[in-house]
């Protein structure tokens, strides 16, 4: 492009730095607010844009010798260039570790679908309800369950279900609160909170608290990772960030990566009951993009090599089956169904149907009485759970 002569008096020189002082501020403010609005990736590219910018004003005024420009101006847009490059492979590369989240696609499990995931029973249910139908709410978990329940026991609606708000998963926190609101009759998750009993206490609520099945808290790292199997005391230990590093652990080196659940989710309120008073060290969080804009939430857990995260045994191998974590024997005893069921694995524990007492839906006790019958524990073994009696 052929450059513009102008005249070089000091009055130019003085009016055209001021004008391009006052555009590259300009320019560079804008870059700014892009990098704390959309973060560094989004400034490399907007500053390259930004360079060829004044690239352009510097080829249109003269500034400079041609060659001096064109070094200077291509260096700088490279560099930016390369890091948003650099940047967009990490980005690719982090994106693309396994996780194990509760985002799970529910939909699988859903009552009366031709293809659903939930079981049926080999037989005719000794209990059909027609009226006054229980509202249900639980755990992502527990989904499955409860799906098979409905599809056993309710008229065939699902639709019905959802939009009258008797069949529905909020997950376990949520579920809760809707409970002691009086928006649900039976809710379906792990054992409460401290939060969760609080809550109810201060209400003038008692929540009663059904056992139904079993299921197990389970720890799990990247399936190539040396360790098999970890002590009850070495967990709490690195996760009171007294163990810090694999090596510790007479392994390969590396820092671990100690991953938590969100407050008041039933893995969360039960990986506090593992520790048992032991203080935990924070949780590993991450920014995320919602409507109301970036948040900051506990972060899901990723597959690194170095990683080490936990949540329920049916979850993590039925509803997620990442076949490059591996499961932890703790113990010294492996997280089975077989284990939990004749109880050599120390991390079993109840699931519950709780409800809140003076309930007047007059099928709700007769829903959970038909849950512990025969045909009830059948569905939770058949799901994948473990029962509480024996065929």
């Amino acid at each position: 492009m052929k450059s513009f002569k102008y005249q070089k008096s000091k009055t130019d020189k003085i009016v055209l730095t001021v004008f391009i002082g006052i555009i590259m501020g300009v320019l560079i403010q804008f870059g700014l607010i892009i990098s704390l609005l959309e973060g560094l990736k989004s400034f490399c590219i907007c500053a390259s844009i930004i360079t060829a910018l004044i690239f352009l004003i510097f080829q249109i005024w003269g500034m400079l010798k041609p060659k001096i420009r064109y070094i200077i101006f291509g260096a700088v847009a490279l560099i930016f260039l390369s890091v948003s490059f650099i940047i967009t492979a990490v980005e690719n590369y982090h994106d693309n570790i396994g996780t194990v989240s509760t985002r799970v696609n529910l939909w699988e499990y859903e009552p009366f679908r031709e293809d659903t995931k939930a079981v049926f029973l080999d037989e005719e249910s000794t209990l059909k309800l027609s009226e006054d139908l229980p509202r249900l709410d639980g755990a992502t978990a527990l989904y499955p369950v409860y799906s098979a329940f409905v599809q056993t026991v309710y008229p065939r609606a699902t639709r019905y279900l959802e939009a009258e708000g008797i069949f529905k998963c909020s997950t376990t926190a949520y579920a809760y609160e809707n409970l002691l609101k009086g928006e649900t009759d039976i809710i379906f998750v792990a054992g409460s909170s401290e939060e969760h009993l609080k809550a109810a206490q201060e209400a003038g609520l008692e929540m009663v608290f059904t056992p139904i099945g079993r299921d197990a808290l389970v720890f799990f790292v990247n399936s190539k990772n040396a360790v098999s199997e970890l002590s009850s005391e070495q967990i709490r230990r690195i996760y009171a960030g007294e163990i810090t590093d694999w090596s510790e652990l007479r392994k390969k080196k590396g820092e671990i990566t100690a991953y938590q659940r969100e407050e008041n989710s039933g893995s969360q309120t039960a990986f506090i009951g593992f520790m048992n008073g032991t203080p935990i060290t924070p949780p590993i969080t991450e920014k995320v993009s919602e409507m109301s804009g970036m948040v900051e939430r506990v972060a899901d857990y990723k597959n690194y090599n170095n990683a080490i995260g936990y949540s329920f045994l049916f979850f993590t191998t039925e509803m997620v089956n990442n076949n490059k974590i591996k499961l932890l024997s703790i113990d010294g005893v492996e997280p089975t169904r077989e284990n939990v069921a004749n109880g050599t694995y120390p991390l079993s524990d109840y699931f519950y149907a709780v409800t809140l007492k003076g309930n007047e839906n007059p099928n709700v006790d007769i829903f959970i009485e038909w849950i512990l019958s025969e045909q009830g524990q059948y569905l939770i073994e058949k799901t994948g759970y473990t029962r509480l009696i024996n065929p």
